[in-house]
């Protein structure tokens, strides 16, 4: 019980992070575009507080894989790149956060030096930067899978021709249902673990 207690308290910080920079991003996109709804629903806000979605945060520390409290925001008040293009960008902008987020939190892994820090510093804080390239690669990679209501599916439903568009729009009411499916199966071993091993692999070849 102290071991998964001690390993809670590092994972903690990089849970909070990756899922409160990712709506983060959401909003302040939506907002740049001119839509004012995640400022009037206090979504403008770095408060993990004001992110958390229960299920999706227990999720996140059980598996490494899950979500946090949607961004609402309202396309039609898009002043600029209205339309789909406006909703791709701000799709996008949740995992490019935490691929952004991952990629420095593996930078000071590198240039910190751990071995002149005292133990009692040192091991926390680079299991947190360590927690933090993991969950944030993960939480990227996870949400830009094409399924209901994750940021993948807003990005392959602006991208599909319009017939295709409606016959993929139906699948949306059982998203969740397939989501829970896919972590129940080999999907996470076949191509989540593997995708963010790639994504990871890009990331420590930058630096």
């Amino acid at each position: 019980m102290e071991e998964w207690l001690r390993e809670f308290l590092v994972l903690l910080p990089a849970i909070l992070w990756a899922m409160t920079i990712h709506e983060f991003s959401h909003g302040m996109v939506a907002y740049a575009l001119g839509d004012e709804t995640p400022k009037l629903t206090n979504r403008l806000t770095l408060n993990p507080l004001s992110h958390i979605d229960i299920i999706g945060f227990i999720a996140l520390v059980l598996v490494h894989f899950g979500w946090a409290k949607p961004v609402l925001i309202n396309p039609a008040n898009f002043k600029r790149l209205r339309g789909y293009p406006g909703v791709v960008l701000v799709s996008v902008a949740g995992p490019l956060a935490n691929i952004i987020s991952a990629f420095f939190c593996a930078l000071l892994i590198k240039f910190i030096p751990f071995e002149s820090i005292t133990p009692y510093i040192s091991t926390p804080l680079f299991l947190m930067l360590k927690y933090g390239v993991i969950i944030n690669i993960g939480f990227a990679v996870f949400n830009l899978l094409p399924i209901p209501p994750l940021d993948g599916s807003k990005i392959l439903e602006a991208i599909l021709p319009g017939f295709l568009r409606e016959y993929y729009l139906r699948i949306e009411p059982y998203g969740f249902l397939i989501l829970v499916i896919l972590l129940l199966s080999p999907f996470v071993d076949k191509v989540l673990i593997p995708a963010m091993n790639f994504l990871l692999g890009i990331i420590l070849g930058v630096i």
